[in-house]
């Protein structure tokens, strides 16, 4: 029997706890991240979540400890690629998503990288001074010329398209220009909450448009309840003011009196009153009713 080096076991069993204890569980893959990047990206989920990597085989063998305590986070083995890792917090996984997500940022090509987009070089002025960078720019493919004795880009140009390998020759040039067309940063495969595993395509929502929405169509409902009479406990005292109102406003325009009524009738009738006695001859109105109308 091979020896097992104790260190593995407390790993694991650290491992262990970490998943079983967590409300959301995510595996992140963080290979290719320059150490500065990742410890800029770390300090950024500090406070919310805990970044845990260790060897696959330790991490695989952790999540098989861990569906014992909690039944389906064994699924998260499916996601284990690369240089892996386990980010735990008590987020709500869409917003953990969207966070590791805003901990992208761009970096220098440095040749030999697919490019994962079109990679364009915009049309107009270059920090060079006129020479030899002309040719240089030209022979990478990029269309440039002196102009008002300045170096610059005639038109827009597609450098690298989309799938394929950045040279070394085009990546040099492309930091020169200060084009950083490598997207780095974690990348979240998947997160695990009650039972259930969410994957990036679901994941991946703009939370502050889903908000909104979620507002907009509350608000929707809620009209609609009141429209067609609805009774909930949330639509009862704006049904009754509702019903209150409309039949006040039969009442006033039929004359009914009541208490409610008496004021706004009376107020009422007296500009009725106001009115017709301003389209009679003054010989017919009474002192009184001179001062009121003049």
């Amino acid at each position: 029997m091979a020896h097992v080096a104790q260190w593995k076991f407390a790993e694991v069993e650290s491992l262990t706890k970490l998943l079983t204890e967590s409300k959301v569980v995510g595996i992140a893959e963080i290979g290719g991240i320059p150490a500065p990047q990742m410890q800029q990206m770390r300090s950024g989920l500090r406070e919310h979540a805990t970044i845990r990597s260790a060897k696959n085989n330790l991490l695989l063998l952790a999540l098989d400890e861990a569906e014992k305590k909690t039944p389906g986070i064994a699924q998260l083995k499916e996601h284990i690629t690369g240089q892996a890792a386990i980010i735990a917090t008590d987020m709500n996984p869409f917003k953990l998503f969207s966070q590791i997500k805003g901990t992208r940022t761009m970096a220098p090509a440095k040749g030999g990288e697919t490019a994962a987009h079109d990679i364009i070089v915009k049309a107009g002025d270059t920090p060079f001074k006129p020479g030899p960078v002309v040719g240089e720019l030209q022979k990478v493919g990029i269309p440039a010329a002196i102009q008002e004795g300045k170096v610059v880009v005639k038109n827009n140009k597609v450098i690298v398209p989309k799938g394929e390998k950045i040279s070394v020759d085009v990546a040099q040039m492309l930091t020169r220009l200060e084009i950083y067309p490598i997207e780095i940063g974690i990348t979240l495969h998947s997160a695990f909450e009650e039972g259930n595993v969410l994957l990036p395509e679901v994941l991946d929502i703009d939370l502050d448009s889903f908000v909104t929405q979620v507002h907009q169509a509350s608000s929707n409902a809620f009209g609609l309840a009141l429209e067609t009479g609805w009774v909930t406990p949330l639509t009862i005292q704006p049904l009754v003011q509702k019903a209150f109102r409309e039949t006040f406003a039969v009442a006033l325009e039929t004359g009914i009196l009541t208490k409610e009524t008496a004021p706004h009738l009376l107020a009422k009738a007296y500009r009725s009153m106001v009115s017709v006695a301003s389209s009679c001859s003054s010989d017919a109105l009474s002192e009184d009713l001179k001062k009121q109308i003049s």
